[in-house]
């Protein structure tokens, strides 16, 4: 069996249904893939693929894969709003009609949109097949159907449906891991084609990733002479947190303008949001939506506030307590360790020093991932109707929760026990084991767990089928079986905890820069590395920015001027100035604190977050938008006049 006996069109999408489904469903379902539009269809190409036995087991025959003609994907970029570059040059919407005007568009327009464009708008038309008159899926009478709503959410709702995802392009790949981590190279990453394959979602992460990177190089390089120097004087290290200050505040404002250029390259800084359907797990009592009109399952929106106020808010608050009680055992251990160093000092006991950090490092990592999970859990119980809101949600908790858990030992050290050379100790320690952690969990682990899995996929196919050439049937059973890419959320979180150890804490620790440098270019690899490897491809998502990371990035700023205004005001240099009244050293630090603020918000104003060139080609646009549609509502107002003549 060859690849053209298993399908007769370009594989893009696998539908992978549950194996005891029922025949009635999957007949259903299949025709209203295949079937017209006009008829309420999605119009794609569809055909079954795995069916045979793996080791004296019947493997699920329910794996289908999807596809589309050429002319069906041109017309469902229109319908998804895609953003292509036109032959001056500038972004626009495509549109069919208009097709021959942008560039790249030849011929039939074969090798127009990339492999993961078709994907997404695959996707995307699965997602909008709507329920007609069906009062539930064929065969599961619980199953019931809202008409105008999406049946592939019902159907994941249900389990009926377990996983969509697509696949990945071999060739491509090969290309891609060449450019991007095959090869140790001090250069930028190709992040244009990361978009292309990825989608801008996932470019952009990357994309900030690397400009984050070198934005702490300056850090890293003034930082390191202070830590070679050793000065046990830690008056020295003012001059360090007033560059801190500054750093921070321009740092950020800097990303904005350079996401709204790539944005802007990749077309989706103008690209419109499209409407948001209901979460798949969203439940409720039926009802009508006041925006569409339609019923659909509707959750009162007081009882939700209730579970959030009542029951989250206190838990995360019981959380935060727990974590406040951890800290204050690990700092039994330090003490206690100090003291044994003090009675006997030697090798071994100063070694015994790092000790409680390390343990409570290991600690903080692990209640980090525990309360992972319970965020994730309440979170889906307070029932969010959209993923964005759902998503919001869970960033504010798992925020507020690794912020404490991960910063509360060091703001205590640093300003009730004012002691620096500990703050430091404990500093280096949190840095170096958390990386550690992450890149074995992250990278190395998944890695050697999915390794070993694809070999006995790999024996079981051989055992099978024989010497039979199968490459389309063993990728898609490897990369069904393959973990599923959650998003970016933890890999921007280990960025905000990163950027936090450096903007609040450096100036005591000045290494600290050059340590994430060092972990961000091995993270750079090993994100590139489990992208390509270790997870099935995600879908793209058009994205013009980082979203609500931006927000999370800017209040980390505000505080990192606030804690370098306190550190630098409990220096004995500054101190020294004010040797009579505590009272007015402190009112002083926090008149330079507000004009840092002050300085912060005004530059934040005064820099344009998207480029003066680009406003004005965005400007450009909507001006042409404009003329064209009066024009044509000019001819349709003609056309009305001839006909009444």
């Amino acid at each position: 069996m060859t690849d053209s006996d298993v399908s007769s069109f370009a594989p893009l999408v696998v539908l992978e249904l549950a194996d005891n489904t029922k025949e009635e469903a999957i007949t259903w379902l299949l025709s209203r893939i295949r079937d017209k539009q006009q008829n309420g269809g999605a119009e794609l190409l569809v055909e079954q693929l795995l069916v045979g036995v793996q080791d004296g087991k019947k493997c699920n025959p329910n794996v289908f894969i999807v596809g589309s003609t050429w002319q069906r994907l041109l017309n469902g970029a229109e319908d998804v709003g895609l953003f292509k570059e036109f032959n001056d040059g500038s972004m626009r919407g495509f549109t069919y009609a208009n097709r021959e005007n942008f560039k790249d568009f030849k011929g039939d327009g074969d090798g127009f949109l990339s492999m993961a464009e078709c994907q997404y708008i695959i996707k995307h038309e699965l997602d909008t097949l709507r329920a007609k008159d069906e009062a539930h899926v064929p065969g599961y009478p619980n199953a019931k159907l809202y008409p105008g709503k999406s049946v592939i959410r019902r159907l994941q709702s249900k389990r009926i449906l377990e996983q969509v995802f697509p696949l990945h392009d071999k060739e491509e790949l090969k290309k891609l891991s060449f450019s991007w981590y095959k090869k140790v190279k001090l250069s930028f990453q190709p992040l244009d084609d990361v978009r292309r394959y990825f989608g801008e979602g996932l470019a952009l992460y990357f994309g900030f990733l690397e400009y984050f990177t070198f934005a702490l190089v300056p850090m890293a390089v003034i930082g390191l002479p202070y830590y070679l120097f050793d000065w046990e004087d830690y008056d020295k290290y003012v001059l360090f947190a007033i560059f801190n200050l500054i750093w921070s505040t321009v740092f950020l404002e800097v990303w904005k303008r350079s996401s709204a250029q790539m944005a802007y390259s990749w077309g989706t800084l103008s690209r419109k949001k499209a409407f948001e359907e209901p979460r798949p797990s969203f439940h409720g009592e039926l009802g009508l939506n006041p925006v569409t009109g339609r019923e659909e399952p509707i959750y009162p929106n007081t009882r939700r506030q209730l579970k959030i106020y009542l029951v989250s808010l206190p838990f995360v608050l019981l959380c935060l307590y727990l974590s406040l009680y951890v800290m204050m055992i690990y700092f039994d251990m330090e003490f206690w360790a100090i003291g044994v160093y003090d009675e006997s000092p030697n090798f071994w006991t100063s070694i015994l020093l790092f000790i409680p950090s390390i343990i409570y490092a290991v600690v903080i990592e692990i209640m980090n991932l525990l309360y992972r999970y319970a965020a994730e859990f309440l979170t889906h119980w307070e029932n969010h109707r959209l993923e964005s809101t759902y998503q919001n949600h869970l960033v504010l908790k798992v925020l507020v929760f690794n912020f404490f858990n991960c910063f509360a030992s060091l703001f205590y050290i640093a300003f009730i026990m004012q002691d620096m050379a500990l703050l430091r100790q404990s500093l280096a320690t949190l840095l170096i084991t958390s990386q550690i952690l992450n890149q074995v969990m992250e990278a190395f682990l998944p890695y050697w767990l999915q390794r070993r899995h694809n070999k006995k996929v790999h024996k079981r196919m051989r055992k099978m089928m024989g010497d039979k050439e199968l490459p389309l049937l063993e990728q898609v059973q490897l990369e069904t079986d393959m973990n599923t890419y959650l998003g970016t959320f933890d890999d921007y979180l280990e960025q905000f905890l990163l950027f936090g150890y450096v903007s609040l804490f450096s100036c005591v620790y000045p290494l600290a820069a050059l340590l994430v440098v060092l972990n961000n270019i091995t993270e750079v690899y090993s994100d590139a590395f489990k992208m390509c490897h270790v997870f099935k491809r995600p879908f793209t998502e058009p994205a013009s920015d980082i979203g609500v990371w931006q927000l999370a990035f800017e209040t980390m700023s505000v505080i990192a001027v606030v804690t370098n205004c306190a550190l630098i005001g409990l220096s004995p240099q500054v101190k020294a100035y004010f040797p009579e009244s505590d009272t007015q050293l402190i009112l002083t630090v926090v008149a330079v604190e507000h004009i840092l603020l002050a300085f912060k918000f005004i530059l934040a104003f005064v820099i344009p977050d998207v480029p003066k060139h680009i406003q004005i080609r965005l400007a450009r646009l909507e001006f042409e938008s404009l003329e064209a549609l009066k024009k044509r509502k000019m001819l349709e107002a003609a056309e009305i006049s001839k006909t009444d003549k």
